[in-house]
């Protein structure tokens, strides 16, 4: 098993992880991503942070790594990521808050919907599309890294991350939200993603099959 990893692999679309419903998680649980070694919650938090950075994102959950829990990171930036996407500035100095959300529950405080965004993911790399409908506020309840109850209430950008990655802990997509023509406008690009995701759980297999192997 590789230990203190730098980063974790960033899972695919077609990768089943990314279906399925997350489960809850407690501070004080240590958790495994596939492929590392056993790590605290906040040593997963920390490494899912710098796994985002590296990736030029502005959020990623759980599942994304692999680690079916509930729990997600995300940040706000100084000025608008989108439109810094692919750069080589330094994100991290940029950063005026970051989140570490477990067992988030969103409820929504304006229900009219936005669809001025462009919207994209980790997990979906090259696919951007505008037109997601998301509430334009929202109230989180979820739990910190110390344990504690917080309640946060956000609009615009920052609700539509959030919600964006609480549906990654009930196995949707943003491309779940919009009509089935645009998933089909992408087949090949997701088509090739998936063959990536089988490959990539492949190795993942018979690297541990070998592991086991060396321990017997």
């Amino acid at each position: 098993m590789v230990k203190a990893p730098r980063v974790y692999p960033i899972r695919l679309y077609g990768d089943p992880v990314l279906r399925r419903k997350a489960r809850p998680v407690q501070p004080t649980d240590t958790l495994t991503v596939p492929g590392f070694s056993p790590q605290s919650v906040r040593e997963v938090a920390d490494t899912l942070l710098e796994t985002m950075f590296e990736a030029r994102g502005v959020g990623l959950a759980a599942p994304q790594v692999g680690l079916p829990v509930r729990m997600f990171v995300a940040v706000e930036y100084e000025d608008d990521e989108e439109e810094n996407e692919g750069g080589d500035a330094p994100l991290r100095s940029r950063v005026l808050r970051d989140f570490v959300m477990l067992n988030p529950v969103i409820s929504v405080t304006d229900k009219k919907k936005d669809r001025s965004y462009q919207e994209g993911c980790l997990s979906i790399p090259g696919i951007y599309e505008e037109g997601v409908p998301r509430a334009r506020a929202v109230q989180v309840r979820y739990t910190d890294l110390d344990g504690q109850q917080r309640t946060l209430e956000e609009g615009d950008y920052l609700a539509r991350v959030f919600q964006h990655e609480v549906d990654h802990l009930d196995g949707v997509f943003f491309l779940d939200r919009l009509p089935p023509e645009v998933t089909e406008d992408h087949r090949r690009e997701l088509a090739r993603m998936q063959r990536q995701a089988k490959a990539y759980l492949n190795d993942l297999a018979g690297a541990e099959k070998l592991r086991r192997e060396q321990e017997a």
